[in-house]
């Protein structure tokens, strides 16, 4: 396996090439504002490592926090359709009720609510109206609305209403985007619906950004396959990731971990991922991260879809010092690190400089600017900073038992040598580039996690095995090498029919090109 992988952070975009377990190359470049320019800077300054040519690559891999921004920043998020199945019951509480108002007002376009759904045993309560669903198709397509979200109450037990929906406005029109939420979310219809309508709100932003991905590697000369990242450190094919831009939330402190997992050899540790803005914290477990299993708030919004379980603070190798209320961070000076801080000849006292003048590193193009910073300010930055790591570390471990800890990203420096609960802190070769490392190496997955009755309990894994398995040979995995890596089988008592709750992940090696 030979790719190229590409993390962009808040501050640096980083680049690598991974030839099988080897490091060929890495490099780091600001990010740039335009987030797309950024991207072309680090892979030409990649293929000046490597002389110009890279070789023959199986494929390329970006890992971007555009659809994350555009949700926390409110912008280039389009008008939308929400079309709710679940009438007579269900209107209390109407789509984007729990929204905060400035980012309702970016995306709300028009609610529907129509007559349909299932019993959470999986009995219809109420047939569709079909009738009704023509007519929003109807209404969606004269207000000029390109992307609807269907949502129907315990799609996933059974998604044949939301099925139904959306082959009638393909009918009505044919080139709609629809986002279906039991792709997207479990049982909970408040929160997987608002994860489906954020990702129909990014659908255009993610085809417009796949299409300027691509454009950098043409302006690069790179010609391979691209994939994108998504937040359980697996990639998609980048067509099939326009479909699903929620699953890049938090792409970038997964590579992170993934890549820190590959570079150690450890399958089970705590990892700290210190960038120029934050500093992500997050538990390995089996080479990738805990996934969380509650609510998750996006930009103000609650989902509750496949995330992982991460904590991240504003501390980052960019984070102002301030010497009058003795506080670092959470304000950053993010890409403009290299120009604004005072080892790169800025005039802004900053934790990079802080960790310079501690004799932590010597980056930097006048290091020797950090000789006028007094012995006490040092002092005290650096033990706010080590507080904050030892805090927020102690914070998300499960246990006391003793783990290793592994420090990567580019302000690694900064993590303190010794912490509590912590048996040993490992700093890696090409840590500082870990996410990119991370991207290089994924695999592609299939998940389903699904509520099956009627069927007994091998029956119920099998398909669900069979589902994750064509997800993710629909993803872009080579079906000749797929594994199963997770199974959960939870009888559900309550609910007739040997119903049970299975969630199945698949992971393979992406076809070779």
């Amino acid at each position: 396996m030979r790719r190229i992988g590409v993390d962009v952070g808040g501050t640096n975009t980083d680049a690598v090439l991974v030839d099988t377990d080897r490091v060929l190359a890495a490099v780091k470049r600001p990010t740039s504002e335009d987030v797309t320019s950024g991207i072309v800077s680090a892979l030409n300054a990649l293929l000046d490592e490597l002389g110009g040519d890279p070789g023959g690559l199986d494929g390329v891999v970006i890992g971007t926090t555009h659809f994350t921004n555009a949700v926390v920043q409110r912008r280039d998020l389009e008008h939308i359709g929400a079309l709710r199945i679940g009438l007579p019951s269900g209107a209390a509480l109407p789509p984007f009720a729990d929204w905060p108002q400035d980012l309702a007002a970016h995306v709300s376009g028009r609610v529907v609510m129509v007559e349909g759904g299932h019993e959470y045993d999986g009995r219809p309560f109420m047939p569709l109206n079909e009738s009704d669903v023509r007519q929003a198709a109807k209404r969606f397509q004269d207000e000029g609305i390109a992307s609807v979200a269907i949502v129907a109450v315990f799609s996933p037990l059974t998604s044949e209403c939301e099925e139904r929906a959306a082959e009638i406005l393909r009918e009505v029109s044919p080139d709609i985007k629809l986002t279906l939420s039991h792709n997207l979310g479990r049982v909970g219809l408040l929160e997987r619906e608002n994860a489906a309508l954020l990702n129909a709100s990014l659908r255009r932003l993610a085809e417009s950004t796949t299409l300027a991905f691509t454009e950098a590697l043409d302006t690069s000369g790179i010609k391979a396959p691209l994939y994108l990242t998504q937040n359980d450190g697996t990639v998609m094919r980048a067509d099939q990731a326009e479909a699903f831009p929620v699953y890049s939330f938090s792409s970038g402190p997964t590579n992170s971990m993934r890549g820190a997992a590959h570079l150690s050899g450890l399958s089970d540790a705590m990892v700290v991922d210190v960038g120029g803005t934050t500093t992500d914290i997050g538990h390995l477990k089996a080479g990738f991260p805990r996934e969380a299993n509650t609510v998750v708030e996006i930009g103000g919004v609650r989902t509750l879809f496949r995330m992982p379980d991460l904590l991240s603070i504003g501390l980052g190798g960019g984070s102002l010092v301030d010497t009058e209320h003795h506080t670092v961070g959470p304000v950053s000076v993010g890409y403009g690190l290299t120009s604004k801080a005072l080892v790169f000849g800025g005039g802004q006292l900053t934790a990079t400089d802080v960790g310079v003048a501690a004799g932590l590193s010597r980056i930097g193009t006048s290091p020797a600017s950090t000789d006028s910073i007094d012995e006490p300010v040092i002092s005290w930055a650096m033990n706010r900073i080590h507080e904050m790591i030892e805090k927020n570390v102690d914070r998300m471990k499960v246990d006391a038992a003793p783990l290793p800890l592994l420090a990567v990203g580019g302000g690694a420096f900064l993590v303190p040598d010794s912490i509590p609960g912590i048996s040993e802190v490992i700093r890696l070769e090409h840590g500082s580039v870990a996410n990119a490392v991370g991207a290089a190496i994924a695999q592609v997955s299939g998940e389903v996690d699904q509520v099956f009755s009627g069927l007994g309990r091998e029956e119920a894994l099998e398909r669900a095995s069979s589902i994750a398995r064509n997800r993710a040979i629909a993803a872009g995995a080579d079906s000749e090498n797929l594994r199963v890596v997770d199974v959960e089988d939870l009888p559900l008592a309550y609910l007739p029919g040997d119903a049970r709750r299975v969630r199945v992940k698949v992971v393979g090696e992406t076809v070779s090109s």
